[in-house]
């Protein structure tokens, strides 16, 4: 019988990937990571940049977590 990766905490997949990795990070950033990042903006009194690549936007707005407290867990 195999093991379920659901189960798993740490799975070892790809659930976790360097955005300089990524296929489609030079792709412009989804809806949900511009919500995201618009809200993280506001709260941390940053600019909003809605330019920004799937890649940076994901930087960004971990950057933006990390000055907010937002998303992290404790």
């Amino acid at each position: 019988m195999t093991e379920n990766p659901k189960r798993d905490a740490e799975p070892g997949s790809n659930t976790i990937k360097d955005p300089d990795d990524w296929t489609t990070g030079d792709e412009k950033m989804t809806g949900a990571q511009a919500s995201y990042l618009k809200t993280l903006s506001e709260e941390a009194g940053e600019e909003f940049d809605p330019e920004l690549s799937k890649a940076d936007a994901s930087r960004r707005i971990d950057e933006l977590q990390e000055k907010t407290g937002r998303g992290r867990n404790s």
